[in-house]
């Protein structure tokens, strides 16, 4: 037995390090390449509104991934995707590199759409693993996997910015990138999934282990798990979290794509400053996520949401009135730091129930894919009218809502976890081991341990999450 727990230790600290690994090389592909969007622009001789019509590609792109990825990591298991992902980025970021250089706008907006499939495709397993992670160890870690993408982006904002003042030819930059992406994360499949079977074999096997004879295996048990994933679109809970995702979304993917050309626009700045700035963005959301998790368990996802709303919305609005530069570096670290912790809470709240954790996951995140449609095409056509800084204001809006609805994050309390299930069915693959939640801090309704205190290893063996 004690040997058991030693190698399910050394599987999670495995994955939680392939994890974080993945997560960090997200952040670096995806912000090196945005770090390049004024070149790109330059290259193409493209408006601010035709810009935003192009990089519209990607964000459709994940929404129609967005919402049948549930069901794709749910039937065939969280390697398969990440191999899909691995495939289609690598596709992408050849296509991203070719489009300007051969001066083809269809080119760089297959690019741009393969991305955004290939984003959708593997972060829902991502996301599903590391709030299963953060179950087992019984406290706050989510926002540290997160932490990683944004110190990826930070280097990768660095990296762009480097490349630029070199005048490194756009496509030897991102054929770099393909390949350094596709090499890392094919090393990593390996650990970042402890239970490579889908969910829909184990949840199969998984209700005849619980003694409910009245619930039989085989194909109708599978085709209930494999519903799951879809029935998650009529969760009022789901939905409006989704809500609250869409707003962190719209925030952080409107600094994603403005926030560079923002500075260079409207400061008269160069590039490689427009991507110094968006770095401190990125860097001082990486600082909330590094020192945030503690905070959660102390005061509880809802409070911390509601105050990182208020922070995030006053700095936005400081960037886009501030009479000086100076000033306005002042509004975009404060943007950042307000902006931290709103997807790590709502990707933590849809995952509460880890056996319809994949379903509920890819819900917001087709949320936070319509936030990404919405933003390039409206910001692109403000900013035509009233400057790129001044259109990034625009998404206060969006910000007061998020805070309004961040009662809803608050974790499930055990009865609600999942509907249909018998409370006494357990949730893991062995008849004798406890259901587990992801409730921590002040706001967990029946939570079952206190904050900071980490589980038995063998508490929550994964098997009903999607991988």
């Amino acid at each position: 037995m004690r040997n058991l727990r030693s190698q399910s230790t050394r599987s999670l600290g495995r994955t939680r390090l392939a994890l974080l690994g993945l997560f960090a090389l997200n952040g670096l592909m995806f912000s090196s390449w945005l770090a390049r969007i004024p070149a790109v622009r330059d290259a193409l001789e493209l408006s601010a509104s035709q810009l935003g019509v192009v990089l519209l590609a990607g964000s459709v792109g994940a929404l129609a991934t967005a919402t049948v990825s549930g069901v794709i990591v749910t039937r065939f298991g969280g390697r398969v995707s990440l191999l899909l992902s691995t495939v289609g980025f690598a596709a992408a970021y050849v296509l991203i590199g070719l489009g300007p250089t051969l001066g083809s706008v269809p080119l760089l907006a297959a690019g741009i759409f393969l991305n955004g499939v290939s984003f959708a495709v593997g972060n829902v397993p991502l996301n599903v693993e590391t709030a299963a992670v953060e179950r087992r160890m019984g406290r706050t870690v989510l926002p540290q996997f997160h932490a990683a993408f944004s110190v990826g982006a930070v280097l990768g904002s660095l990296i762009g910015a480097l490349a630029s003042s070199l005048a490194v030819p756009v496509l030897a930059h991102f054929l770099v990138t393909a390949a350094v992406g596709t090499a890392w994360r094919l090393a990593s499949l390996r650990d970042a999934v402890l239970e490579p079977a889908p969910v829909r074999v184990i949840a199969a096997e998984a209700l005849p282990a619980a003694g409910h004879a009245d619930q039989p295996s085989g194909p109708p048990a599978r085709r209930r798990a494999l519903g799951s994933a879809l029935d998650a679109w009529r969760e009022p809970r789901t939905l409006l979290i989704g809500v609250v995702i869409m707003a962190a979304a719209l925030s952080e993917g409107s600094a994603n794509d403005w926030l560079a050309l923002a500075v260079v626009d409207g400061f008269d700045r160069t590039e490689a400053v427009g991507a110094t700035v968006f770095g401190l963005f990125v860097g001082a959301m990486t600082a909330v996520r590094l020192l945030g998790t503690r905070l959660i368990d102390r005061v509880g996802r809802v409070r911390v949401l509601r105050v990182s709303g208020c922070v995030s919305l006053a700095g936005l609005l400081l960037f886009g009135f501030a009479p000086t530069f100076e000033i306005a570096v002042i509004g975009v670290a404060a943007w950042g730091f307000g902006a931290a912790l709103a997807v790590p809470l709502g990707i933590a709240a849809a995952s509460d129930d880890p056996m319809l954790a994949a379903g509920r996951v890819a819900v917001v995140s087709a949320f936070s894919s319509v936030a990404s449609i919405a933003a390039p095409p409206l910001l692109g056509l403000a900013a035509d009218s009233m400057g790129a800084r001044r259109a990034l204001t625009l998404i206060a809006v969006a910000m007061v809502v998020s805070v309004a609805l961040s009662r809803r994050v608050a974790p499930l309390a055990s009865s609600e976890a999942a509907p249909g299930v018998p409370e006494e069915a357990p949730t893991t693959g062995t008849p004798d081991q406890a259901p587990s939640t992801a409730a921590h801090g002040p706001d967990a309704p029946d939570a079952p341990g206190q904050p900071g205190q980490p589980q038995d290893p063998q508490a929550d063996l994964l098997p009903v999450t999607a991988r």
